[in-house]
């Protein structure tokens, strides 16, 4: 089988790729689309991604979905069923897990992730062995392409959980790319009663609207109309200037939840304000049990695909990332997982 490889900072292959032997309680799955996310985008142009460098060559991509081609484990769905893939293998046994909080397990494993050595292999890959337990059967009257934006709108989902009740609140979303526009679409969901999002990009702002906004702004104009003040803010940019305006245009009393991953190293930021104005600084990482949230979510909102902009073909991956990281010209690219020619990209 073929997969997308990342070999090193800018080294992107399509090659060739070993099966893994399904163990006990394993699946595969015949994958259709994968999304590229923006930590895809990170380990292509620098290599890592925050605090997790790549060491070894490591198959890339988390947002997967496919048909079922063989579960011998007893359990989880049938061959031949749609799925969409839970990224997340959790050890069950840390303290964060025993929580209730296996998103920030201390040992978990993560399709397409550098953080622990040997490297989790991804889901750029056409057939996937996977625990059959993070398998998730399609809800009925979702397809798969549109299933592929399930991993970053669960991403969204726990972003504005974390903000608390937004009900009826304003909320500001810095950061129109694709996780921002699923935060504005799970804060309409969660029945925020406005929702104004900033960006440098028109195209990411109109993204935006599409996805629910009530008022967007131009991060970069002097002249822009922000909102005096918000209720709550999600950062999804991941920049320091995002950060920055969450805490100057939250209320006293506010919540800022920090999403996008910010620069490794140190980031200044503007803490005073915590103080004086009593804000809410929190942190959200992965998601738990949103993943089937989202899954509702996007079989009841079909107008969320049009977040899809782009769908290439594996043997195009390189074509593919290139676009992706082309805010100008795309908002979410997957790219499709079927028979290819065998070259690098």
């Amino acid at each position: 089988m073929r997969a997308c490889v990342i070999h090193g900072r800018g080294d992107l292959r399509v090659t060739g790729w070993r099966t893994p032997t399904p163990g006990p309680g394993d699946a595969v799955v015949e994958v259709a689309y994968g999304g590229i996310c923006g930590s895809d985008l990170h380990y292509w142009k620098h290599g890592g991604v925050g605090d997790f460098t790549l060491r070894e060559p490591m198959v890339l991509g988390h947002e997967v979905v496919g048909t079922v081609l063989a579960n011998d484990s007893g359990a989880g769905p049938a061959p031949g069923t749609p799925v969409a893939v839970h990224p997340a293998t959790p050890c069950g046994a840390c303290p964060e897990c025993r929580a209730g909080r296996a998103n920030i397990c201390r040992d978990t494993r993560y399709l397409g992730s550098a953080a622990r050595l040997p490297h989790v292999q991804g889901g750029f890959v056409q057939h996937l062995v996977v625990p059959a337990a993070q398998l998730r059967a399609l809800p009925d009257g979702l397809e798969l392409r549109p299933a592929a934006l399930a991993e970053p709108l669960a991403v969204a989902l726990h972003a504005v959980r974390r903000a608390g009740d937004v009900a009826g609140r304003h909320v500001l979303v810095t950061g129109a790319g694709p996780i921002g526009c699923l935060v504005v679409a799970a804060a309409r969901a969660a029945g925020a009663g406005a929702v104004t999002v900033s960006d440098l990009l028109p195209a990411a702002l109109a993204s935006a609207t599409t996805a629910g906004a009530t008022a967007t702004v131009r991060a970069d104009d002097p002249s822009a109309a922000w909102p005096a003040e918000v209720d709550v803010a999600v950062e999804a940019s991941g920049s320091p200037a995002g950060l920055e305006t969450c805490l100057r245009r939250v209320r006293r009393g506010g919540t800022v939840v920090q999403l996008g991953m910010l620069p490794p190293g140190s980031v200044p930021f503007a803490g005073n304000l915590l103080v004086s104005r009593e804000i809410d600084l929190r942190g959200a990482f992965r998601f738990d049990d949103e993943f089937d949230d989202a899954l509702r979510l996007l079989a009841a909102t079909p107008a969320l695909e049009a977040l899809i902009t782009d769908v290439l073909p594996l043997d195009r991956a390189g074509d593919a990332f290139r676009l992706a990281a082309d805010r100008t010209r795309s908002c979410k690219v997957l790219l499709e997982l079927g028979s290819v020619r065998l070259r690098a990209s």
